[in-house]
């Protein structure tokens, strides 16, 4: 209860469907309707449109960032890795679109590049080395993760390890899918390009 002031702002930061609402305002329909499903950049990324899925990679990280930064100086110490987990479930589970959101990725990176940048900094090299690899963003996404607990024990404070180990756990585990795709060797690959029908588009 005494970490629920901070938790509960970062959940709304963290809530806020950059993809779907930047998909919608450039007139591509609802996100949802395409690939994954997933309303995160890699998913707008399949609407051909880079500039957008930057952007939408660029918010849903700055949420993260934001919600670390907005309570470093407004709360006791910690208050700001709660509200950066916050922004985490936030993402994954936004009350807008009945708590099914995004995988976690970009928002995870933000909040642990706020709360440690070394921290934060080793699990985005992470992601740039595999996808470059691998060419498969879930992948990247999931090793990132895993990498950021290890850092943090070396880079950081035994509180950003336990933040980013939490953090790891809940991005993993909402890849469940990606992962038995990856098991059957049938998960999309990096900039496959797809789109919205027209009765899809607007659901």
């Amino acid at each position: 209860m005494l970490m629920l002031p901070f938790i509960f702002p970062g959940y709304l930061f963290g809530s806020v469907p950059f993809g779907l609402l930047l998909t919608r305002l450039a007139g591509l329909g609802d996100i949802r309707a395409i690939g994954s499903g997933n309303i995160g950049a890699t998913n707008v990324l399949r609407t051909g449109n880079k500039a957008l899925a930057a952007a939408t990679l660029l918010l849903d990280a700055g949420k993260g960032a934001f919600a670390v930064g907005v309570f470093r100086y407004l709360g006791p110490p910690d208050a700001a890795l709660w509200a950066g987990l916050g922004a985490v479930f936030g993402h994954l589970f936004p009350v807008w679109l009945a708590f099914k959101g995004g995988k976690g990725g970009a928002t995870g990176l933000g909040v642990l590049l706020a709360a440690a940048w070394p921290v934060g900094a080793a699990a985005c090299a992470t992601w740039l080395i595999v996808a470059a690899v691998a060419r498969i963003s879930s992948l990247a996404t999931m090793a990132a993760m895993a990498v950021a607990p290890l850092a943090a024990l070396f880079l950081a404070s035994n509180n950003i390890a336990w933040l980013a180990l939490a953090i790891a756990v809940l991005v993993i585990a909402r890849h469940h899918e990606n992962i038995r795709r990856l098991m059957a060797g049938t998960e999309p690959r990096i900039g496959r390009r797809e789109t919205i029908g027209p009765d899809e588009g607007s659901a």
